[in-house]
């Protein structure tokens, strides 16, 4: 891929993100679901595994008007790696909350793609929490679990 398709797309993954924010923010569950792909695969992190742009939609419409409400979304990217020209793969932090979300608590991994109508969305999303107490015993106890990546 050319310097400047990567900047362009870098950025066009980035405004996604922005995208996905703003619409959890507005509790816009039809707009969050149309950053995804007709047949993503999305998983929380308590497990539930969500399947299409609709179900994605609707389901978060669910709970922008429940348990959600009034949160916002905070994406912090980590590490964004082009496979081909049309896939990508993000990892990044993320927090949601009232106000402003505190420090970053879960981590996910997407991967995202380009349509042919040569918009990015996302074909799949993970989303666990990151348990730092547990991370930390286990970084104590066996120093070589520590991964390499700074953090």
């Amino acid at each position: 891929m050319r310097q400047a398709d990567s900047q362009r797309d870098n950025a066009a993954i980035r405004a996604l993100l922005d995208q996905l924010a703003e619409a959890w923010a507005g509790g816009d569950g039809a707009g969050y679901g149309a950053a995804f792909t007709e047949d993503a695969s999305y998983v929380t992190y308590v497990g539930t595994h969500y399947r299409g742009a609709a179900e994605i939609g609707a389901a978060h419409q669910a709970l922008f008007d429940s348990f959600l409400k009034g949160t916002r979304l905070t994406i912090e990217a980590d590490d964004l790696r082009f496979l081909t020209d049309d896939v990508a793969v993000l990892v990044s932090r993320g927090a949601t909350g009232k106000g402003r979300p505190g420090k970053p608590d879960k981590i996910q991994t997407w991967t995202l793609v380009r349509g042919a109508d040569g918009e990015w969305r996302v074909a799949s999303f993970h989303n666990t929490r990151h348990q730092r107490l547990m991370e930390g015993v286990s970084f104590r106890l066996q120093p070589a679990t520590r991964p390499a990546v700074g953090r």
